[in-house]
């Protein structure tokens, strides 16, 4: 049997969007409470009944998220234009080889507002 599990994370940044005109509210600084959801995908372990622990999604996770709570965005190599989508792209590069099984990644800006990423 195959499952797909979702671990949801939230990040505290700033950034702004520096490809805008100036006269857009998004190239002004500013911050989001950020959401973060990976999702796996995989077989069911027979004995254990899961596919993997969720604390171990949170412990690869870990390292990246601190990169990320309460930093501005753009000083972060890679997050220059740190818009919703190169966010969830920059996370599966970072977090890809450590979680052979990630198909996604979604980032949320606001409730209402999210970037779905599934990989190359």
């Amino acid at each position: 049997m195959k499952m797909e599990l979702r671990k949801s994370f939230q990040f505290e940044a700033a950034h702004l969007l520096p490809l805008l005109p100036p006269s857009h509210k998004c190239r002004r600084l500013h911050g989001h409470s950020f959401g973060v959801e990976i999702a796996v995908h995989g077989p069911c372990d027979p004995v254990l009944g899961w596919v993997m622990d969720y604390a171990e999604i949170k412990s690869r996770f870990s390292p990246v998220w601190e990169r990320l709570d309460h930093h501005y965005l753009n000083e972060i190599p890679g997050l220059e234009n740190p818009t919703s989508e190169n966010i969830a792209a920059w996370i599966w590069r970072e977090l890809h080889q450590e979680l052979p099984l990630l198909t996604e990644i979604v980032v949320s800006e606001t409730c209402t507002a999210r970037a779905i990423y599934r990989g190359p």
